[in-house]
């Protein structure tokens, strides 16, 4: 294994190729994932350069004391086989090594060189794909006077609050900064389902990415208390943009895998959560589609 990888924290200048190494990778990156990810842990993101040239990238996102995440961890083609993908997974794992839990999505053929660093299978995360128009989306319209009480609101108008603190309750750890930029960038839309009281019951955000061939959406995270309710959700965020849209379902939820094939998305691909440690004690029933697989 060649010792000459230099290794140092991604920087501004380095977002255009590492977006266009995961465009390629079929990561499907979208529109200001990775200033958000360098927000989240600005000690977390790093390139690996050889010879002053970078080939490759691995985040390491300490969310908290508690929980870390693994991902955006690649080294571009025509240097792979060096050993370069272990020094930068060496590097990402020693920054996040005191933490009682760590998570990382695994590509089905690596399962076996992740166990061996002792990350146990959680469950299967699915990506799906459909084609957003006018036909396939018929009857998602939605009443503001709903019977129940409940208000679809829109971007601004969306109390910050109450969506955290629906979130921290079924998500692995809870993630105020993430969550923040996430939903406050200006790509994309992010809609919510509020009740009289100012409670959450289900928000969501749909953002443009970049597909390998061309541009699509990406749904994530979509959360509801009922598939009725996330059904509602991802009606209204793709009936706002048409096109290409993928969205990936944690295989805890499997009422989100029902609601993909009702509404007639496509299984593209699989990879497999997987965490080092004291698992999340959370359920994720309540989780239709995940933010993104880089962060987790």
């Amino acid at each position: 294994m060649s010792s000459s990888l230099q290794i140092r924290s991604l920087q501004p200048k380095d977002i255009a190729y590492v977006t266009n190494w995961s465009r390629v990778e079929g990561f499907a990156p979208g529109a200001g994932d990775l200033n958000i990810y360098r927000h989240t842990d600005r000690q977390g993101l790093w390139v690996g350069l050889l010879n002053k040239k970078p080939i490759g990238c691995i985040a390491g996102v300490r969310y908290n004391a508690n929980y870390g995440f693994i991902g955006l961890f690649l080294v571009v083609p025509e240097h792979r086989g060096h050993g370069f993908g272990l020094e930068l997974w060496k590097h990402a794992l020693k920054h996040l090594e005191d933490l009682p839990c760590i998570g990382l999505e695994a590509a089905l053929n690596r399962i076996n060189d992740y166990s061996g660093w002792g990350f146990h299978p959680s469950s299967p995360t699915t990506r799906w794909q459909c084609e957003g128009n006018d036909d396939f989306f018929t009857g998602a319209d939605y009443s503001q006077n709903d019977a129940s009480g409940l208000m679809l609101l829109e971007g601004g108008a969306i109390p910050s609050k109450a969506i955290e603190v629906y979130d921290a309750k079924r998500e692995p750890s809870p993630r105020p900064h993430f969550l923040f930029d996430w939903l406050k960038h200006p790509a994309g839309k992010v809609l919510a389902i509020i009740d009289n009281n100012g409670q959450c019951h289900g928000f969501g955000r749909i953002r443009p990415c970049l597909l390998k061939n061309g541009e699509g959406w990406r749904v994530g995270p979509l959360l509801a208390d009922t598939n009725e309710l996330a059904e509602l959700l991802l009606k209204q965020l793709i009936r706002r943009h048409r096109g290409t849209v993928l969205i990936d379902t944690p295989g805890l939820n499997q009422s989100a895998s029902h609601l993909c094939r009702k509404l007639g998305f496509k299984q593209i691909s699989q990879t497999l959560r997987m965490y080092r440690g004291e698992l999340p004690p959370v359920s994720m029933k309540e989780v239709y589609g995940l933010a993104c697989l880089e962060l987790g």
